[in-house]
């Protein structure tokens, strides 16, 4: 994929967006030098280019009841594409796996779990990941704490 060619305002608004999605125009384009009228219209051209993704908001998951949070590595039998795009389409289902990352070496991937408790992540374990025939091994990392959380990229 070829580098879009973005200038420093491109680079000042989605770095202010990056790190507050909810900040108004008005303070987007302040920000950057600009009108508010031309800062839309790049946000909207960065949006239509695909740099910008989406917007959501960060969530308290312990507040929400899901104080714990596990690492799972997984290993599966067969990585044919096949067997790849079912193993994603269970992964998409599965509201407790909050990302997924396929990777290189000893695991195929790399899953971020919430629980309600440990009980409730054995579960997941034993009845949902373990249960497809694809999957070789999971190890599993209970998290102790989150030293660093930080979405997106560096925008220099």
């Amino acid at each position: 994929m070829s580098r879009l060619k973005i200038d420093k305002i491109d680079r000042r608004i989605l770095a202010d967006l990056q790190s507050n999605g909810r900040m108004t125009n008005v303070d987007l384009a302040k920000n950057a030098g600009i009108s508010a009228p031309p800062c839309l219209r790049r946000v909207r051209n960065l949006e239509e280019l695909g740099l910008i993704k989406g917007y959501f908001a960060r969530v308290d998951n312990v507040a929400l009841g899901y104080p714990v949070q596990v690492i799972a590595l997984v290993k599966l039998n067969q990585v044919a594409d096949k067997e790849l795009k079912n193993f994603e389409d269970h992964l998409a289902k599965w509201g407790q796996v909050r990302e997924a990352v396929m990777m290189t070496g000893d695991h195929d991937f790399m899953l971020k779990i919430v629980a309600k408790d440990w009980d409730d992540y054995q579960k997941f374990l034993t009845e949902k990941l373990l249960s497809l025939s694809n999957v070789a091994t999971v190890k599993s990392s209970l998290t102790v704490k989150v030293s660093k959380d930080q979405p997106g990229v560096p925008i220099e």
